[in-house]
């Protein structure tokens, strides 16, 4: 079987499986059979399949026509324009959480404009710390985007997820600069902190239902929710966060689509100041960030 056949065919399994993004599930699984780009795939459609790579190619199909992710199949997730490996053990990045990234460094590059010093944002003298980093995304990103902020904390209750995380770090060559701890949120935690950023557990457990198959019977529920409504653990991590960021110092958490209204009360003064709501691409409530009054 040639390229271009095998690829229309397991486009129309996926289809008829309802796969959400049919052909690009079906490409991507093809490219990591073969080990090529897809540059390379689109050249060659008359290329032929081994036996092997073709027995390859249709287990990996029906995996994926079963509900298991892709990503779980490829191992891999791109985020911030970086690859990350990602297995069952963690939560698969999403794209709407770059938007903790660009706000907080929006907000720290303001805080040192503010401060009169340079405009230039390296990261030089801050602490940082994300809270159930999984696998590692967000300290990864800010931790190539602020070369000179060290250590940066990141912080799971998962071991497992913790060492996919570390894989991550070395990947990445940023393994020096990131201090890697099993801990829950901020507990017991130790001094004050410059900014810390997390994209928490926020999905309710009355919701579980309503997942799609491949988020519900796939990715770790530790990851997945934040109690029965969704918004609990957001209290407990505000709260300790009170106590481990410094004055001026910035709190950037993700928010559920359904949990602006339960969170934002716990970030009004005396504690907190400077509040801010951004919307994702969708024009949902994503990141919410406040500043330690």
């Amino acid at each position: 079987m040639d390229i271009r056949t095998a690829l229309k065919q397991a486009i129309a399994q996926l289809r008829d499986a309802h796969v959400p993004s049919y052909t690009l599930a079906a490409e991507l699984l093809l490219l990591h059979t073969l080990g090529r780009d897809r540059t390379w795939l689109y050249a060659h459609p008359e290329e032929l399949l081994s036996q092997a790579e073709a027995r390859a190619f249709s287990a990996l199909l029906a995996r994926r026509a079963a509900g298991e992710p892709t990503q779980y199949l490829t191992g891999k997730q791109e985020f911030w324009g970086l690859e990350f490996e990602v297995t069952r053990d963690v939560l698969i990045p999403r794209p709407e959480t770059e938007h903790v990234i660009e706000v907080a460094l929006d907000r720290l590059a303001v805080r040192e404009i503010r401060n009169g010093r340079k405009q230039t944002l390296t990261g030089e003298g801050l602490q940082i710390v994300d809270v159930g980093t999984g696998s590692g995304c967000i300290a990864i990103a800010l931790a190539r985007e602020l070369p000179a902020a060290r250590p940066i904390l990141a912080t799971d209750t998962s071991d497992a997820a913790l060492a996919v995380a570390k894989r991550n770090a070395v990947r990445h060559s940023v393994r020096d600069r990131i201090a890697f701890l099993q801990m829950n949120l901020l507990t017991p935690l130790a001094g004050m902190y410059d900014a810390i950023v997390s994209n928490p557990p926020y999905i309710g457990r009355k919701e579980k239902e309503t997942l799609m198959r491949e988020v519900r019977e796939h990715e770790p529920e530790v990851a997945l929710y934040g109690g029965e409504e969704g918004y609990e653990i957001y209290a407990d991590l505000i709260a300790q966060a009170v106590h481990c960021v410094k004055p001026g110092g910035l709190l950037v958490l993700e928010l559920g689509h359904n949990s602006l209204p339960a969170v934002q009360p716990l970030l009004e003064p005396p504690h907190w100041t400077n509040v801010g709501v951004t919307n994702d691409l969708a024009g949902i409530p994503r990141v919410i960030a406040a500043e330690r009054a």
